[in-house]
Parts: C-alpha cells; structure tokens; sequence
C-alpha cells in the first residue's frame, strides 16, 4: 500500500476504523453478557484456555460459561488485531502525523485492555474488572474518533458559527462527554462492586437535565450545521434510550424474579444498558469533537475577516 500523492487521500484507514469500532461494539456487548452472567472466571488461567492455545481450544468444550468469557477473548484478540492493521495503515498512508500517533496510542491502549483482562482473571480481582470495562469504553471512544478524523467529512469544508455560540459550544459538548463517561464508570462501580448506585442515579438526573438542554439548543439554532445536527440527534435518541434501558435494569434489581421472562430480561436490561452507554459517549464525542473543530473554524475566520460569516477549514 503505498503512501498517497499530496492532496490525495486513501479510504482504507477509515474503513479500518469503522470495522474496529463496530469489533469494539461488539466486544463491549460480549463483556457485558460475561459480566451479567458471572462467567468472569469461567476460564480460570490466561492467556491459555484450561491449558490450550487459545485459538486452538475445541469449540465442542465451550458449553455454558465457558462459551461466554471464551468467545470474549476470541473477540478481544480480533479487536486487537484490527487496531493493529489499522496502525500500520494509518503510518503507510496518512499523511497528518498526529492522527499517525493517534493509532498508537490506540495500539498501545487495546494491549493494556488485553493484560487487564488476563490479570482479572489470574489474580480474581474485582477492581481490575472495574478498570477494565471503564477501559473499554474509553477505548471505543479511540476508535470512533479515529473513524472520525480519518473520514471525507472531517477533511471537508466547515464553516464559522455566529459568535454568540462558537464561544460556549466546546464547554457545553465537553462537560456532558465527560459526564457520560463518569456516568459510564459509576455504572462498573455498581456492577462490580455494588456500590454507587446513589451517585450513578444522581449523575443520570443530571445528564437527564443537561442533554435535552444542549441537544435542543443545537437543533433549534444550528440547522446549518448537519455535523453537529446530527450528533445531537443522536445524543437525544440514546439518551432516551439510555433512561428506559436503566429503569429496566434497576426494576431487575429489586424483583427481578416476579416479573415475567425474568431471566432473559435480567440479561438483557443490564447488558443492553452498558451497550447504550457506548453509543451514547460516541455520539457525544463526536459531537464535541465537531464542536471544537467548527469553533477554531470560527476563531481563524474571526482573525482574518470579522465581516465573513462563512469561510471554508
């Protein structure tokens, strides 16, 4: 694969990282079912498999439990691999060398989710269970920014804001993505440890309060701008259904076996939930990220011509 001519771009990164952010989806879904059916220790030694090469362990043996926490190593060893291409994408054919850097820190972030794993499993450490999915959100967030800035629409024209937005967008975007993300680790606190679940329910009043106030000012006054339209929309639709999904989850909690198809519903609120977190940080992310872009879009254009409200990146 050869390094693009100047003013030329390859698609290959960004849909490199499109499939390792789905991979990651899909890791993140499997953690959650691990994690909910208390199928952690399952495996009881890392990086073997009861002895075997992972990749080599008999798909006839992976029965209940086991079935679980091995294919969320067989996926976690895929979303490896998928960043690891990505990487050596990004350094043969991208030419922003911070974006290059960024698929390292990607690299180097998905080994230490991996020996954060096998550490939760070789030392039975709750703690490390918390850190670990907390990582993995974070990670997702990687990914989908790396889908972001390698993508046509990134490199594409932006415009200036009015000014009486530019200045107090990036805040706004950037305390509620960090909102979601604490939001997120209070979330593996409770499942972990069980504990914090008054603060996990006192952060979600609080996104329940700032998320419709942000998404509706940004539809309602920036209709112009579909790069952070969207997001919001989005943003707003998860957040719905990030309110349903934990009311589910919590009425599972309290009486769970009363209520009818309590098993599969007691599967299914709690890791749907931890799923929904992940798109709802995404969909935040990238709309913070667009934020801050359109905004020194708005800076520069300022400097340079004041009487200009639209001016190309």
């Amino acid at each position: 694969m050869k390094r693009p001519e100047e003013g030329s771009e390859s698609l290959w990164p960004h849909r490199l990282a499109l499939v390792t952010a789905g991979a990651t989806f899909l890791l993140i879904l499997a953690g959650g079912v691990v994690t909910t059916t208390g199928a952690g220790m399952a495996v009881p030694d890392w990086p073997t498999t009861f002895g075997y090469n992972m990749f080599l362990y008999p798909w006839a043996k992976m029965t209940g439990g086991i079935f679980y926490e091995h294919s969320h190593r067989l996926i976690g060893a895929l979303v490896g691999l998928l960043t690891l291409v990505l990487t050596i994408t990004l350094w043969r054919v991208e030419q922003r060398r911070w974006v290059r850097w960024l698929g390292v820190v990607a690299l180097a972030a998905v080994v230490v989710q991996g020996v954060l794993g096998g550490l939760r499993v070789v030392l039975v450490a709750e703690q490390l269970a918390l850190l670990h999915g907390a990582l993995a959100q974070a990670f997702l967030g990687l990914a989908a920014s790396l889908a972001l800035f390698t993508s046509r629409a990134w490199r594409s024209q932006a415009f200036r804001l009015p000014a009486e937005f530019a200045g107090r967008l990036c805040g706004s975007t950037l305390f509620v993505t960090a909102a979601i993300y604490l939001q997120i680790i209070l979330g593996a606190a409770v499942t972990h440890t069980d504990t914090g679940l008054g603060v996990h329910v006192g952060v979600a009043v609080l996104l329940s309060v700032l998320v419709p106030l942000l998404t509706q000012r940004i539809c309602s006054r920036l209709d112009d701008w579909p790069e952070l339209i969207r997001p919001a929309r989005f943003l707003r639709l998860f957040w719905i259904l990030q309110l349903i999904l934990g009311l589910g989850s919590y009425a599972m909690r309290l009486g769970g076996p009363q209520v009818p198809m309590s098993a599969f519903l007691a599967l299914a609120f709690p890791v749907a939930h931890r799923l929904g977190a992940g798109f709802m940080l995404v969909a935040s992310l990238v709309l913070t990220l667009q934020a801050f872009r359109v905004t020194r879009v708005t800076t520069q254009a300022a400097a340079r011509d004041p009487m200009t409200r639209r001016i190309p990146a």
